[in-house]
């Protein structure tokens, strides 16, 4: 049995327990009119107690149905019958008590027979109204063989009958109407409860941060990837200045200078992000609520680079042939001029510059070439302590370094990673590291340690750390503070990372030098 069936039965019986209720108020109406309103004759005739013990009867009949409505016996449609006839029963024979339809009882039957309509939603409507007129030609037909023609008006009988089918006809026509209308509203709730879940699914999936603020300055909705960019996760109707007051004041800006523009950049708390606040206002009230629209600028950066690098690997790939045989043919008319020009030092030094320039620019179509490689990743679970201490004796035996690498690694640990990326990532990171360290034992360290729920992979020099103004840049790509660099290393590093569901960042450790970290398993610092 569906929901939606379930709902609608409780509100047939729902409506039934009012239709008993209006039936236990009318008995007590009838009750107070026949002590207080009632002619002598009643008295007299002996039809006063007659009348008085058919109001209990009919009082008592109310109760028996509360039972039965409570307990869902018999079923609905013959509760209902059972109900109606009843109702026709007594009030006919209160009629005929009264004096026939002079007394003005049979009216009663025109709001029963509405209600029993209308809650009957049009089943057995016509069929209360057959039983209403049945009765009611059954009073007069008894009054008239009982001799008692001087109190009967058969056209006031025929005209109610009439009336008792019209009503009938009525309500009939209004539950189908309310019935239709009915099911517009739970269509209509149903459309208006998916629009909220779509919205809400819409807000949530944007890559914009959202926040919606009264005009009180009270956050009224936010979503996910605002508590992502700012580091904080709001109160509902909390101030906009107490949670986020880095965008308090831009928005009391905006409020008072609408004309001077609708985004400002602010710096979140913990100085890690720089997002571009826009605002928009709900309605046509400057004053009222508006929509704060979040982006990451460093978001917007990636994307600037991917697009700008994309195109380039394309021209890259496309000229690579051409580039490198043209660099080939160089190199080897240099080598050869150097084998000519043994005893010039002008020559020699030319060439020398020639092969030098060749191998540089060799060296940056390559470097450009790989960063095709992150479509191809074949991850694997590579235990870690093993896999550092074989990279460590080749590393050493390959870069000529007088002594070993610092290894600090758990046994157990194991991350999925492609391995040549690995190896890629961490050689560059190496080998930049003795770069720059002292070149002393223990200048260049690699530690594994537990991070949240994954691991972080950390290569740590105690050279000079990176300078504060060339952090925001380390990562992008052609940036470079060496005259033979490509500025492509430190980049591709990151996007391999990134290829492997891992996020490689930078960090100055508090006792000086410089450390890259490869966080397994996060990608711009959500877990995967």
């Amino acid at each position: 049995m569906s929901d939606h069936y379930r709902l609608s039965n409780e509100h047939l019986w729902q409506s039934l327990s009012l239709f008993n209720i209006f039936r236990l108020l009318i008995v007590i109406g009838l009750m107070a009119g026949a002590f207080l309103l009632t002619s002598s004759s009643w008295f007299e005739n002996g039809n006063f107690w007659a009348a008085i013990w058919i109001l209990g009867s009919y009082t008592l009949c109310g109760i028996v149905f509360a039972f039965s409505i409570a307990q869902r016996w018999p079923r609905f449609d013959i509760q209902l019958s059972m109900h109606v006839s009843v109702d026709v029963m007594f009030i006919v024979a209160l009629m005929h008590l009264g004096g026939g339809i002079k007394s003005g009882f049979g009216i009663l039957l025109l709001p029963y027979l509405a209600a029993a309509g209308l809650i009957a939603r049009g089943r057995m409507t016509m069929f209360h109204a057959a039983v209403a007129s049945l009765a009611l030609l059954a009073e007069l037909v008894w009054t008239v063989l009982n001799g008692d023609v001087n109190d009967t008006i058969p056209i006031s009988t025929v005209f109610l009958c009439i009336a008792s089918f019209a009503v009938a006809w009525l309500a009939y026509r209004l539950s189908l109407y309310a019935e239709e209308n009915r099911e517009l509203a739970e269509q209509r709730g149903v459309d208006i409860a998916n629009l909220g879940q779509l919205n809400a699914r819409i807000l949530q999936d944007v890559s914009d941060g959202v926040l919606v603020v009264d005009a009180k300055d009270l956050i009224q909705q936010f979503n996910e990837q605002a508590v992502r960019f700012t580091g904080v996760r709001p109160d509902l109707a909390s101030p906009l200045a107490a949670d986020l007051p880095e965008l308090a004041s831009p928005l009391a800006r905006w409020r008072e200078f609408p004309e001077m523009g609708s985004s400002e950049l602010i710096q979140t708390a913990d100085g890690r992000n720089t997002l571009r606040a826009r605002f928009v206002s709900l309605s046509s009230d400057s004053n009222g609520n508006v929509l704060i629209y979040l982006e990451d600028m460093a978001r917007l950066r990636r994307e600037s680079q991917q697009l700008k690098l994309a195109a380039l690997g394309r021209l890259t790939a496309n000229l690579a042939h051409e580039i490198r045989n043209p660099l080939g043919a160089i190199s080897h008319a240099a080598e050869l001029m150097r084998e000519e020009a043994a005893d010039d030092p002008l020559l020699q030094k030319l060439t020398r510059i020639i092969n030098d320039n060749s191998q540089r620019l060799e060296r940056m179509v390559k470097d450009v070439l790989e960063l095709n490689r992150r479509d191809r990743v074949e991850r694997i679970d590579i235990r870690l302590a093993e896999w550092l201490h074989n990279f460590a004796e080749e590393f050493v035996l390959q870069e000529k370094i007088p002594m070993k690498l610092a290894i600090s690694c758990a046994p157990e640990v194991i991350v999925r990673f492609d391995a040549g990326h690995l190896h890629q990532v961490l050689w560059n990171l190496a080998r930049n590291g003795w770069r720059y360290c002292t070149q002393r034992d223990g200048s260049l360290q690699i530690t594994v340690q537990a991070y949240r729920d994954g691991w972080m992979l950390s290569v740590i020099n105690d050279g000079p750390p990176v300078p504060n103004d060339a952090q925001s840049q380390l990562f992008e790509p052609f940036f470079t503070t060496e005259s033979k660099g490509t500025g492509l290393g430190l980049y591709i590093a990151r996007e391999i990372c990134a290829a492997n569901a891992a996020l490689l960042e930078y960090q100055s450790p508090p006792h000086g030098g410089a450390c890259f970290r490869i966080l397994f398993g996060y990608t711009d610092g959500e877990k995967i």
